[in-house]
């Protein structure tokens, strides 16, 4: 079906400068002198990606967006960058208009390497901000400092790079309410097209991990983190940037064209070490080492690229369906979910999540008549034009509510 053929690429760039305490990425430490046109191991690297690239089948479709993640992209060359999507190029094709993102950290770049960037295709970057608080950037192990942030957006504007994200990381060690305001406030003056606001997870692997206890001081708790949840929606919101998703916002026109891929679950192509892929129905990620990678590139090349994987069973397409589109300020249509699982399935979800809508977590949306349905609407009346949302704020941020009770069903599906 061309349905599930991407049109989408993720690129994952693994090596950092050092490891951000709260993070359990796949990367790679290489110091911080390290640049893409000084370090073999960096070039090695490339060099695989790219034969990973080339030895992958082209299913037909043009990229339309195409986002370089890590890690660190920013430690690239201009060379490195260039043949990465010459390669992607020559393999499946980029459109003109596609959105090419990459994300960049303060202090790792200079003018010229943006310009270049550009110069290559580059026409969305996403910079790695966390916090504008020093003990805040020193407590989350970063290796920039509030200076290095404006000037790497002064660096951003003089390169002619109009859309640009930024990113801010709340619930961090000792964070309250008033230098997460003072955050929200310095990001919209600079006036980025786009913010992406996550809460920390601590992950037990990673040197918060081992360091603190969920919900145990110096983190915030529970309901401090919910009230800088709200605060975001609310600042940011009243500052014109639209919450589209869960953790992110946008002016309008500006939404990540390829982060909405993943929400919508349609397929994309992903590259590079640690990296996930979702292609003609099926799941699979890479080895997160760039040894165990390598040797996987390997055989790739031995199989002519063949990659034997099963295909995802419809009820586990639906949860993923659900848990993904939920994040989306829309939410799903009921027609389409109807259509892709049958009837039955839709039911079943609106039984379910019956309890949510009185609680005013989730809602229901006319979208011929733009007005929401009341909770207590008889479910065999409904139209397919509605669409199943969680209700901003609230519905957003005890999301992991909802989707526990959908995960806990048994869906049959059609």
């Amino acid at each position: 079906m061309n349905s599930d053929i991407p049109d989408a690429a993720y690129v994952h760039i693994p090596f950092c400068r050092r490891r951000c305490y709260y993070c359990d990425f796949p990367i790679s430490v290489v110091g911080d002198r390290t640049q893409g046109d000084n370090s073999g191991a960096i070039a090695q690297y490339i060099t695989i990606l790219c034969q990973e690239i080339l030895t992958t089948p082209a299913l037909g479709k043009t990229l339309q967006t195409v986002f370089f993640g890590g890690g660190t992209p920013s430690l690239l060359s201009v060379g490195q960058l260039k043949q990465i999507l010459q390669t992607l190029d020559q393999q499946f094709g980029i459109a003109a208009s596609a959105e090419i993102s990459i994300e960049i950290d303060p202090g790792t770049f200079d003018l010229a390497q943006l310009q270049g960037y550009r110069a290559a295709g580059i026409n969305r970057v996403s910079l790695g901000v966390q916090a504008f608080q020093p003990e805040l950037l020193q407590v989350c192990g970063r290796s920039h400092t509030a200076n290095d942030v404006y000037t790497a957006v002064e660096l951003i504007h003089r390169a002619s790079i109009s859309n640009f994200s930024l990113d801010l990381i709340s619930g961090l060690p000792h964070q309250t309410l008033e230098p997460w305001q003072e955050s929200l406030s310095k990001a919209i003056a600079l006036q980025p097209t786009h913010l992406s606001v996550y809460d920390l997870i601590v992950e037990p692997v990673t040197a918060f991990g081992r360091q603190y206890k969920p919900g145990a001081k110096p983190l915030p708790s529970d309901e401090m983190t919910a009230q800088m949840y709200r605060l975001a929606d609310q600042v940011l919101s009243i500052a014109g940037y639209e919450h589209y998703e869960i953790s992110n916002y946008a002016r309008s026109g500006y939404q990540c064209r390829h982060n909405r891929v993943y929400w919508e679950n349609r397929p994309y192509y992903g590259f590079g070490m640690g990296a996930a892929s979702y292609v003609q129905g099926q799941r699979f990620t890479r080895p997160r080492t760039r040894r165990e990678y390598f040797r996987w590139v390997e055989e790739l090349v031995k199989n002519e690229g063949a990659i034997a994987c099963p295909q995802t069973p419809a009820p586990e397409r639906l949860l993923d369906t659900l848990m993904l589109g939920l994040r989306l300020s829309e939410g799903l249509r009921l027609t389409d979910l109807a259509q892709q699982f049958g009837g039955a399935a839709v039911d079943q979800i609106l039984l379910t999540l019956k309890p949510y809508f009185h609680q005013g977590w989730v809602e229901l949306f006319d979208a011929e008549t733009c007005c929401l349905v009341e909770p207590n609407f008889p479910l065999d009346q409904l139209s397919p034009a509605f669409s199943l949302r969680l209700r901003k704020p609230e519905g957003f941020l005890f999301s992991n509510t909802v989707l526990t009770a959908l995960f806990e069903q048994n869906f049959i599906c059609l």
